[in-house]
């Protein structure tokens, strides 16, 4: 009796430790890198950021940096965005998502972006609109770094 009263114990302390140390983010908080092509799936943007959800369907979006030389956003860039969790399940985070980035340089270009998180991967549509040269559409796919 002693030993199935201990292995019951040990039994269900495995359960919960394989249950508290799943790796799959409930959320869309952590570091991403962004890759945006055109409509004939050529690169046209790259940036990495840092996405913390700051309430049940706002993100705060900072440390934005572009890797890709654009004269559309060299410095000065904000930007917003917004989750919407439609599922949960193994803890992977799965929802609409949407992100507006606002460069600070002149002519006021506008970065939309569109998609649907799953995981650690966002895909959907970006369009940009903004100074002559500065605008465009097409697909992107984030990744958490």
């Amino acid at each position: 009796m002693r030993k199935l009263a201990i292995g019951t114990v040990l039994a269900v302390g495995l359960v919960l430790v394989g249950c508290g140390s799943s790796n799959h983010s409930q959320n869309v908080n952590g570091n991403w890198t962004a890759t945006l092509t055109d409509a004939n799936n050529n690169p046209a943007l790259s940036f990495t950021t840092t996405i913390a959800q700051s309430s049940s369907s706002s993100l705060s979006v900072t440390n934005l940096h572009f890797s890709t030389s654009s004269p559309c956003f060299v410095s000065g860039e904000t930007a917003t965005g917004s989750f919407t969790l439609s599922g949960n399940f193994n803890g992977n985070a799965s929802g609409a998502f949407g992100m507006n980035v606002q460069s600070g340089s002149p002519g006021g270009n506008t970065l939309t972006m569109n998609g649907t998180v799953a995981g650690n991967s966002i895909t959907g549509n970006w369009t940009l609109m903004g100074s002559s040269g500065c605008t465009g559409s097409g697909h992107f796919t984030m990744t958490r770094m």
